[in-house]
């Protein structure tokens, strides 16, 4: 199956190539383009541009990283623009425990901000 598709995000690209897709094109591709990915999907081959195949490695990472129920509340809360202080607050926890908590989101998520953890775990559908 190859996906001709309007739609450019990265959960949804990885939901097509783990629902079979042996690639996924977006619709303002070149005619060569739709032709040679064609011609390669009926071969057997996969068709994904070098830059969406390092967004699909990086959205199944993400995606396995299994934050916990706590990890994604806070994660959520800090989407939300929360400070650390409010969210502990929210959460009638220590100021700590937030830190804590986002140090082990940043690690699973492989990332080293609150703004880069709350986009990816976005783009992998961990959090609205």
């Amino acid at each position: 199956m190859l996906i001709l598709t309007t739609y450019d995000h990265d959960a949804d690209l990885v939901r097509a190539v783990e629902a079979g897709a042996v690639g996924y094109l977006l619709k303002d591709a070149q005619p060569a383009v739709l032709v040679a990915a064609i011609e390669t999907a009926g071969r057997g081959g996969s068709v994904l541009g070098p830059e969406l195949t390092q967004r699909v490695v990086q959205t199944m990472r993400v995606r396995r990283a299994e934050l916990s129920g706590r990890e994604r509340e806070v994660l959520q809360l800090v989407a939300e623009g929360l400070s650390n202080r409010g969210i502990a607050r929210r959460l009638v926890v220590s100021e700590a425990t937030v830190k804590t908590h986002l140090n082990h989101v940043f690690g699973k998520l492989g990332v080293d901000s609150r703004t880069a953890a709350v986009a990816a775990a976005r783009a992998a559908g961990l959090i609205g």
